[in-house]
C-alpha cells in the first residue's frame, strides 16, 4: 500500500505571504532547523543539549512532592500511630481503623485542590511563563505545609491536603510541558518519562519514610513525614529562578528576544551556535504560526473544536488509563496487602519493593524508546497488566500463606510492568499530541479527567478493600481488569504513534485527519515552497470540479 503524504493546507498557510522575501527566508531557516533536529542522534543531542536536559530534569523533581504525598496519605490508613490518633474502634479487628468515608475524603481532598491548581496553571503558564509560575507556587507550597503538619483533626488535615494540592496541580502540567519544549525531538521521550520517574521517586521515598517511622510512638510518627516536605520548596525555587524560559512559551507570548536568549542558554557553546539558534527559533515561529489556523484564540473552547477535539480525547483517555489500567490497586498497596492477609510490617516492606519498581521500570523504558513506539509500549503494558489483575483477583478466593505471597509477587510484577510501559510512555504521548498553542490547556483538561477518575477510585477502592465496607480484598483486582480491557480496546482504534515526529509534523498529521493506525507510515512534508503550493492548489481545484 502506498504511503500517505501530507503537506500544509491553504488554511494553515494563510498567515504567510510567500511573495515576501522575509517570509521565504523564515521558512528556509525553519526548514534548516527542522532538518538539523531530525538528524541528531541520542549521543549528539546529549552532548549538545546537556544544559537543556539538566534543567528539564531539575524542574521535574517538583513531581517528587506529589508522588510522596500520594502514598503518605494512603499508607497512613494502615499505620498504627495514625489509626490510634484519628481512627474509630472496630470490634472485628480489635483495633482502630480509618473509616472508608474518611479514606476517600482525605485522598480526594488533595485531588480537589489539584483541580483548582490545574485551572490556575492553564492561565498563569500562558500569561506569565513557566519560571514565574513555578516560583510563586513553590512559595505557596512552603506556606501550606504548615497545615497538615499541625492538623489537630481529620477535617483540618483534609483542608491542608487541598491547599497543598493546588501547587501539585500546577506542577503536574508545568513539569511535563517544560521538559518537552526545551529539548530536541529525540530526547523528548526521555525527559518526559523522567517526570514519571520523579513521581515514582516520591512514592519510593514516602514508602521508606513510612516504614522508618513505624517504630516512633505517638503523633510524631505521622507528623514527621509531612515535615520532610519542607526539604523541596527552597532549592526548587532557586532552580526555577535560574532556569531558562521555554522558548516555545516565549514565542507564543511574542517575546522573541527571550526565546533567543533561552535557546542560547540551552545548548553547548560552539562556533555554529548562533546560526543554530536562529534556525531553531525560526522553526518555532513557523510552527506556531501554522498552529494559529487550527487553534484560533487558544481558549479552552478551542480544545473541543475541529481536530483539537481528537487531541483532547487522546489526552483525557491516556491520563485516565493511568488509574483504570489497575494502578488504582497498586496505589493502595499497603491496605491491599493487609486485606490479603499481610501484617502491617510485611505490607510496608512489600510496598517499598513496589515503589522501587518506578525507578527500575523507568530506566528499562528508556532502553525501549529507541526501538519501540510509545503506543506499542503503552498497549503491551495494558495487556500484560490485564493478565496480572486476573490472576490477583482469582487468588482472592484462595487461603493460606502461599496465596498471600503470590499476591505480593504479582503486585511487584504488575507494578514493574506498569512502570516499564504504561507509566512512562504516557508522558511523551500527552506532551506531543496537543497543539503547541493549546498544549498547556489540553494537558490541564487531561489531568482534570485524571483527577476526576482518581476521585472515583478513591471513593470506590477503599470500600472494596475495607473490612468495614464491601470487603472484596484481592477480588477488587477483577474490577480493574475490566476497566483495563476497555482502555486497551480504545487504544487500538484511537491512539496514534508519535515516535520520532516533531511538533510540526504531528500538527499536520492531525490537521489532515490521518487515522491512528496510519500515523506511523504517513510521509509528512511540513515545508511547502510557493511553486509546490501552487501545484497543490491547482490539483485540489481540478479535483473539486470533477
Amino acid at each position: 500500500m502506498e504511503d500517505i503524504r501530507v503537506v500544509p493546507n491553504e488554511r494553515e498557510l494563510k498567515g504567510f505571504d510567500l511573495n515576501k522575501p522575509e517570509t521565504v527566508e523564515l521558512i528556509h531557516r525553519a526548514e534548516a532547523g527542522h532538518s538539523a533536529d531530525r538528524k541528531l542522534t541520542i549521543r549528539q543531542a546529549l552532548s549538545k543539549y546537556k544544559k537543556a536536559v539538566f534543567w528539564a530534569m531539575f524542574l521535574s523533581t517538583s513531581l517528587i512532592m506529589e508522588g510522596y504525598d500520594l502514598v503518605i496519605i494512603t499508607s497512613f490508613y494502615g499505620q498504627t500511630q495514625f489509626k490510634n490518633r484519628f481512627g474509630v474502634y472496630d470490634e472485628a479487628s480489635g483495633g482502630n481503623l480509618i473509616t472508608p468515608e474518611w479514606q476517600s475524603g482525605l485522598s480526594n481532598s488533595s485531588l480537589v485542590g489539584q483541580l483548582f491548581g490545574l485551572l490556575i496553571n492553564a492561565y498563569t503558564q500562558d500569561r506569565f511563563g513557566n519560571r514565574p509560575t513555578m516560583m510563586f507556587f513553590m512559595t505557596w507550597m512552603a506556606a501550606m505545609i504548615f497545615i497538615p503538619v499541625f492538623a489537630p483533626s481529620l477535617p483540618v488535615l483534609a483542608f491542608g491536603e487541598a491547599m497543598c494540592g493546588i501547587s501539585w496541580g500546577v506542577f503536574q502540567t508545568l513539569s511535563t510541558t517544560y521538559a518537552s519544549e526545551i529539548v530536541p525531538t529525540i530526547l523528548r521521550p526521555y525527559v518526559t518519562a523522567y517526570v514519571c520517574m520523579c513521581w515514582g521517586a516520591g512514592i519510593l521515598l514516602s514508602s521508606g519514610v513510612v516504614r522508618a517511622v513505624t517504630g516512633i510512638d505517638g503523633d510524631l510518627g505521622w507528623r514527621l513525614p509531612f515535615v520532610l516536605q519542607w526539604v523541596w520548596p527552597v532549592p526548587l525555587f532557586i532552580g526555577a529562578y535560574l532556569a531558562p524560559e521555554s522558548p516555545w512559551n516565549a514565542v507564543r507570548r511574542d517575546n522573541i528576544e527571550l526565546a533567543r536568549k533561552s535557546l542560547t542558554r540551552l545548548r553547548r557553546d560552539t562556533p555554529d551556535r548562533e546560526a543554530e539558534v536562529e534556525s531553531t527559533l525560526a522553526y518555532i515561529q513557523y510552527t506556531t504560526a501554522l498552529e494559529k489556523a487550527e487553534s484560533g484564540d487558544a481558549s479552552f473552547l478551542e480544545c473541543f473544536r475541529g481536530t483539537n477535539l481528537r487531541r483532547t480525547e487522546i489526552n483525557c483517555v491516556v491520563w485516565a488509563a493511568q488509574i483504570l489500567c489497575g494502578n488504582a490497586i497498586l496505589g493502595y498497596s499497603v491496605v491491599f496487602l493487609e486485606a490479603a492477609g499481610f501484617t502491617e510490617v510485611q505490607a510496608f516492606d512489600v510496598n517499598i519493593s513496589l515503589s522501587a519498581c518506578y525507578i527500575i521500570g523507568g530506566i528499562i523504558c528508556w532502553l525501549l524508546f529507541p526501538h519501540v513506539g510509545r503506543a506499542t509500549i503503552y498497549m503491551c503494558g495494558l495487556t500484560f497488566m490485564f493478565f496480572c489483575l486476573i490472576a490477583i483477583g482469582g487468588l482472592g478466593w484462595a487461603q493460606g500463606t502461599q496465596s498471600q505471597m503470590a499476591i505480593g509477587v504479582l503486585l511487584v510484577i504488575s507494578t514493574l510492568c506498569n512502570m516499564i510501559t504504561v507509566g512512562p510512555a504516557c508522558y511523551p504521548i500527552v506532551a506531543e499530541t496537543p497543539s503547541g498553542r493549546l498544549r498547556y490547556k489540553t494537558i490541564v483538561i487531561g489531568r482534570i479527567v485524571y483527577n476526576l477518575t482518581g476521585i472515583f477510585h478513591n471513593s470506590v477502592t477503599p470500600r472494596m478493600l475495607s473490612p468495614l465496607s464491601w470487603n472484596w480484598g484481592a477480588k477488587a483486582a477483577l474490577f480493574y481488569a475490566g476497566t483495563n480491557l476497555l482502555c486497551n480496546i480504545w487504544c487500538w482504534f484511537r491512539l496514534p504513534e508519535t515516535k520520532d515526529r516533531t511538533f510540526g509534523e504531528i500538527d499536520l498529521l492531525f490537521d489532515n485527519h490521518i487515522p491512528a493506525r496510519k500515523f506511523k507510515h504517513t510521509k509528512v512534508e511540513q515545508f511547502v515552497h510557493q511553486s509546490e503550493y501552487e501545484v497543490k492548489e491547482k490539483a485540489e481545484h481540478l479535483e473539486a470540479t470533477i
